[in-house]
């Protein structure tokens, strides 16, 4: 497949994406019905946002949770590739975002490879989130740097550019990470893969700034993200970065229209255009993507509230 490139998202738009359901499920967030819910509900969710206009569906990375945090976070996990892949062959448009994978758990060439195959076989549609992960037993558990993670991650993001880019056989010489004369094929179907950085430490924000494509803060508070987007604008002009970055943001919960139960007091819900007011907020702030997460007791509560949102918020975002 020849190399093309492909716009990550709309220029000077307000896009939307979402976490896709069942995949993780941690107690933070996780629906009581996705327990029970398997692939049949994630191709029937991620066919809905290829259909009704998300800009991208994202997956989560974890390997194994530790007994410690399993109440919380869950041991339900898929893993990214595998489950992006598989949707990929079930979507046409959507684009398909690791959200985030722990680049330091894994060598560069093996990330590279993985996500690689996935961008060629996906026609282009890959978004690579990255981040420094914070479970130090999972870290242990396959020999990597917990300590060292974010001097990791730092590397693991200029080997990756090197990796994923046009060349055959790509070159990195780092501290940490060395390879040149090593051929890797399928190469990815973009000239470039997007990246973008996860966390919301002033580290993170840094690393969004000046090795990132765009920044995926964690579910920052609305009142803390526009110092945080300032500075992210002031580093990368203080480096002389040109191109625009990606700012997301995780909204509220959502409910289109009257719910008739108990959504908790931190949704918004209500009629489409107080959501979608509320939602432009984001815009004011800087935010060119925010992702979107629906309450629901269904699958087809879920998908139904997706197409609701797509139809009667979305148009709304950019007036």
């Amino acid at each position: 497949m020849p190399a093309r490139t492909l716009p990550t998202l709309p220029r000077g738009l307000l896009s939307y994406g979402m976490q896709l359901p069942v995949q993780s499920q941690s107690t933070l967030y996780a629906e009581p019905w996705e327990a029970r819910a398997g692939a049949e509900e994630l191709v029937e969710v991620a066919r809905t946002a290829d259909r009704t206009g998300f800009a991208y569906i994202a997956v989560c990375d974890h390997i194994a949770v530790p007994r410690r945090l399993a109440d919380a976070m869950s041991t339900v996990w898929y893993d990214p590739v595998a489950t992006l892949s598989f949707l990929a062959a079930a979507t046409r448009r959507v684009r398909l975002l690791s959200h985030v994978a722990v680049a330091g758990l894994r060598h560069p060439l093996i990330t590279a490879k993985q996500y690689a195959t996935l961008d060629h076989l996906s026609g282009g549609r890959l978004v690579l989130g990255v981040g420094a992960g914070h479970v130090r037993e999972e870290f242990e558990a396959v020999g990597a740097d917990f300590d060292g993670r974010g001097r990791v991650l730092d590397e693991t993001i200029d080997a990756l550019r090197a990796a994923l880019g046009p060349e055959e056989f790509p070159e990195h010489r780092g501290e940490l990470f060395a390879f040149s004369g090593l051929g890797q094929r399928p190469r990815p179907a973009q000239e470039q893969v997007p990246v973008w950085v996860g966390g919301s430490s002033p580290a993170a924000v840094r690393r969004a700034a000046l090795k990132g494509d765009g920044w995926l803060p964690q579910g920052d508070p609305r009142g803390e993200l526009p110092a945080k987007i300032a500075r992210l604008r002031r580093l990368r002009e203080a480096a002389g970065i040109e191109a625009p970055a990606v700012i997301g943001a995780i909204a509220e919960p959502l409910y289109v229209g009257d719910p008739g139960w108990p959504v908790g007091r931190r949704t918004l819900a209500g009629k489409p255009e107080a959501l979608a007011e509320s939602l432009r907020a984001y815009a004011r702030m800087g935010v060119t993507q925010i992702q979107v997460r629906f309450r629901s007791r269904s699958c087809r509560e879920l998908t139904d509230q997706m197409a609701a949102f797509a139809a009667e918020v979305a148009p709304q975002l950019n007036p």
